[in-house]
């Protein structure tokens, strides 16, 4: 008996090393002139591996060493299975403007966000988005929009944002900015799209489910496409467990939750002449869309208006703690006449513009966007593109380029957004591309930067951020990027106001 489980024992091992050896033929690695090794039946997939928890450096190290500024990197099923990533602006270009009509999102995308997103513009292609984004774009242009904005920011921030400052000032309290900013900016943000107020920045009440279960579904969508392949995500939730079953139940709120927001505004519109619904939910329902259509605009709008300025403006005042030659600069441009800011002072803040666009620069609120090729292609810089490839591009690593920025590119240098006779010179949208380009560009740009100029002004003219560390926070790149641990700091009231 013994004998015989010894031979069984011996031939096992022999198949073992047998197949060990075919394997390690089978995978001998290539080196890529991209500096990542790359296998004939796994492609990129162990180095993907291996950097899963570094990946914005690793393609920023990739891309820095690429002559052309683009990586390819292989998946399983060869070259129609391919992943294009590129920091190059004529290939960005080239992308969401010139062969726009190639490169929609596509279906593995949409897939990622379907169940959170919906319909919604950001998730969609063809008729579905060109009809959104015509109504949007309406609205979007609107003077009486951009004026109900302004009413709603002085509003947050003078009857919540300033007395939540001075109380921390007055008991020496440690806040996180970050997330005062994120309280404040789903207050505004769902005053526009909703004209409904959670009360976010108010912390005497709870928040809201909408607001937590908005947060997990963000979350556990992010988490699938962090996934090594789509089928993961997908049998978790065939099976109903673990972030898909988390996000199963979030949606349901988020999505019961605005459903009877719209059934109440509905209420309220019939036979109503009265203009006194200004926000972006009442004028989409004004337009005879279905409810299902009109829910899955604004959670669009709800999801890119919240995270993504609060992230930009949590990264600048960090930024500005570690440079105060450049906040004595903001402190100037930011100087008015009176309490309340107006639309006028607000457009002539082009240092402070100049700062967000610096901090974007270094810390996106996006870090990555990607297509699909509809069909196969040639990008300027020379690589091919199947059908169906996912093409990326990066605009972390871009902010990181020398070609593009200069031997200065990781320094915060807000100065580089002016041109020599002292203007403010926005750069392409391709070689910064943080609100998109072409066709898709973002309708809410300007809408942003009049928020996070009102916010900032608003409390650098009163307050200094005293941070409580000195490390350099961990920036973390979900949907949108947040700072690792928030950003504690203490209050102080300010002493140098520059006045005008």
């Amino acid at each position: 008996m013994f004998l015989l489980s010894l031979l069984h024992f011996l031939s096992l091992l022999f198949v073992l090393l047998y197949l060990f050896h075919l394997l390690q033929i089978l995978i001998t690695s290539t080196s890529t002139d991209n500096g990542h090794k790359s296998y004939p039946l796994i492609g990129s997939f162990l180095s993907f591996h291996r950097n899963s928890h570094r990946l914005i450096h690793w393609f920023t190290d990739l891309l820095s060493m690429s002559p052309s500024q683009t990586i390819v990197l292989t998946r399983f099923g060869g070259r129609k299975n391919q992943m294009i990533v590129t920091a190059n602006p004529a290939n960005i270009e080239h992308m969401l403007k010139t062969r726009f009509e190639n490169y929609p999102k596509g279906k593995p995308f949409t897939d990622l966000l379907g169940d959170f997103l919906g319909i919604g513009i950001f998730n969609v292609d063809g008729d579905l988005w060109s009809t959104q984004r015509k109504l949007a774009s309406h609205e979007f242009s609107a003077k009486s929009l951009r004026e109900f904005v302004v009413s709603v920011l002085e509003d947050e921030v003078t009857k919540r944002l300033i007395p939540l400052l001075e109380n921390a000032v007055r008991d020496d309290e440690v806040l996180d900015i970050q997330d005062v900013l994120r309280r404040l900016a789903f207050d505004t943000i769902c005053k526009i799209s909703l004209g409904w107020d959670p009360c976010c920045l108010d912390y005497t009440r709870a928040v809201p489910p909408l607001v937590s279960a908005f947060d997990i579904a963000a979350g556990a969508s992010a988490m699938r496409g962090m996934a090594p392949t789509t089928w993961v995500w997908k049998v978790k939730r065939l099976l109903k467990i673990g972030s898909e079953r988390k996000l199963k139940e979030a949606v349901g709120v988020v999505h019961g939750a605005v459903d009877e927001i719209i059934r109440e505004r509905r209420e309220q519109l019939d036979g109503s002449t009265s203009d006194h619904h200004r926000d972006l939910l009442s004028r989409f329902i004004s337009t005879g869309h279905s409810d299902d259509l009109v829910r899955d605009m604004v959670i669009s709008f709800l999801m890119a208006g919240r995270d993504t300025s609060s992230a930009a403006m949590t990264w600048l005042f960090w930024l500005l703690t570690l440079h105060p030659s450049v906040e004595k600069e903001v402190l100037k441009d930011v100087a008015f006449n009176g309490d309340k800011l107006s639309f006028e002072d607000l457009k002539k803040m082009d240092y402070l513009k100049a700062c967000l666009c610096e901090s974007m620069r270094l810390y996106p609120p996006v870090v990555w966007d990607s297509k699909h090729a509809g069909e196969d292609d040639v990008l300027p810089d020379g690589t091919a593109v199947y059908k169906g490839n996912r093409v990326m591009y990066f605009p972390y690593g871009m902010g990181r380029m020398e070609p593009l920025w200069g031997k200065d590119c990781l320094e915060f240098r807000p100065d580089r957004w002016f041109s020599e006779p002292g203007g403010f010179k926005m750069e392409s949208p391709y070689k910064f591309p943080v609100f998109q380009g072409g066709p898709r560009v973002c309708l809410g740009k300007e809408m942003a930067f009049i928020q996070m100029k009102y916010v900032v002004a608003s409390v650098l003219r009163r307050f200094e951020l005293v941070p409580l560390g000195s490390d350099e926070p961990v920036f973390v790149p979900l949907l949108t990027a947040h700072m690792d641990g928030g950003f504690k700091v203490r209050i102080r009231r300010r002493s140098d106001i520059c006045e005008p």
